[in-house]
């Protein structure tokens, strides 16, 4: 079987949840003998090249990098931002642009790519599989992560609603991560349930090398100053619920004092959430720690004692199941794909943050 998969990020390069998926799913499937050719955007401008990756010696993975200012998470003003530094031309005049003119270089892909399958992940290249299904006419899977109404937090854009309204129709077949995007799909959407599968994500048993590493040196003095560690990582973005987190921990804190919250991450609400923790005064019982992952990462959730996922609409939600491979136990909010399998944990309403 190959598979012909357009991302728009992959580790080490990822900024976000989509890409430690696709890196999980794609692992997965070349283990059992699918071959990938997968495309993808980068957010910085590169020749096109190819890497191969094998993995335990069955199946393969190449990766073929088109130029493209496209990345995750990206606004039309973020993209005009990265258009004005860019040193070389070619690009689009605004993001829809940027889009269809990756999905034109997706067309010219399928054409030479053997593949049997196009499998496309998220609303920058479901323009991509229709213009590979097109010159291919080979069937087309969408792997759903996420929605407008996910990512807008109400103000829904409405030229990515209609690119993700029009490409769901063009698909052959549909994957949503949960029963909550699958239900956002048909309510807002108009989408027949019979027509979308959900396959919930799943995360890797870390390696050796992550499993045993110690506990993070400033957690254990803070431990032994009788401190217990809340943890929370991920982007500090509006759908995130982190402002809700940092009041229910201006609770916390009057029950038991020696509580500390660390954050981890980056993203645009940062300097408004360290605003909000200032004006509560929770400037000592919370520790921005900045973006981390590998070894940092794992010492981060091998060392606390909880961690939290307060988000307010999470299509699933991979870092609680990162957590739980740390045996460190979990508080999610029921707005979460994550929480429909996780059957002894907590979960509570995003907003109630009295619960």
């Amino acid at each position: 079987m190959n598979v012909l998969m357009f991302g728009w990020e992959f580790p080490p390069h990822n900024s976000g949840g989509l890409g430690t998926a696709c890196h999980g799913l794609t692992r997965a499937m070349v283990h059992y003998n699918v071959n990938i050719n997968f495309v993808l955007p980068r957010k910085v401008i590169l020749t096109d090249d190819w890497l191969t990756f094998s993995f335990a010696d069955q199946g393969k993975m190449d990766i073929k990098i088109v130029r493209s200012l496209l990345s995750p998470y990206l606004t039309p003003t973020e993209y005009m931002r990265k258009k004005m530094l860019a040193q070389e031309g070619g690009f689009s005049m605004d993001l829809m642009g940027e889009v269809l003119r990756y999905a034109r270089l997706a067309g010219y892909i399928a054409q030479e790519a053997d593949h049997d399958i196009i499998h496309v992940h998220d609303w920058m290249t479901y323009m991509a599989g229709i213009e590979a299904k097109k010159k291919s006419k080979n069937p087309l899977i969408m792997h759903v992560h996420s929605t407008e109404f996910d990512r807008s937090g109400g103000s829904v854009n409405p030229e990515v609603y209609e690119v993700e309204e029009h490409s769901f129709k063009k698909a052959d077949k549909l994957i949503a991560v949960s029963d909550y995007t699958k239900n956002i799909l048909t309510k807002k959407y108009g989408l027949k349930a019979k027509s979308i599968d959900v396959i919930h994500n799943g995360v890797h048993q870390p390696g050796d090398e992550y499993y045993h590493v110690v506990e993070s040196t400033e957690i254990i003095k803070l431990k032994q100053m009788g401190y217990k560690i809340v943890l929370y990582t991920g982007r500090l973005t509006l759908h995130k619920g982190l402002d809700y987190l940092i009041k229910a921990m201006k609770h916390v804190v009057k029950y038991h004092p020696k509580t500390v919250l660390v954050i981890v991450g980056s993203g645009e609400k940062e300097y408004e959430l360290i605003e909000m923790t200032a004006h509560l005064g929770l400037s000592e019982s919370i520790i921005f720690a900045g973006w981390m992952r590998g070894k940092q990462l794992a010492q981060m959730y091998r060392s606390a004692d909880l961690y939290v996922q307060p988000s307010v609409s999470e299509p699933f939600g991979i870092s609680p199941l990162e957590a739980l491979t740390y045996n460190t136990p979990v508080i999610v909010s029921r707005q979460s794909g994550v929480s429909e399998g996780l059957q002894h944990a907590l979960k509570v309403n995003f907003w109630d943050i009295d619960d």
